[in-house]
């Protein structure tokens, strides 16, 4: 089948290619080592649940909150540009 500049299993490489980026981005921002008592950004105490919940944690959850939306404005940001542009 003719498919132009992009080979057989151009879509699919690129899909797979977008999803390991994307794990391996959450893994390098996951917390690591102990948690703390206090949080780092505004020194609020962390409770003991939160620590045993979420291992490393570094934010309380008012400043926790405020961190993930500020990531979720650039979440969605697909460096490799369209599929459209790309296969033609």
């Amino acid at each position: 089948m003719a498919t132009g500049w992009a080979g057989d299993g151009a879509v699919q490489d690129q899909i797979d290619a977008t999803v390991a980026d994307a794990i391996k981005r959450a893994r390098s921002r996951a917390p690591r080592g102990p948690g703390l008592k206090r949080c780092e950004e505004c020194d609020a105490p962390i409770p003991e649940a939160r620590r045993k919940a979420v291992p490393g944690v570094r934010l309380c959850i008012a400043c926790q909150s405020v961190h993930d939306e500020e990531e979720k404005a650039f979440s969605g940001y697909n460096r490799r540009g369209s599929k459209d542009s790309q296969l033609r």
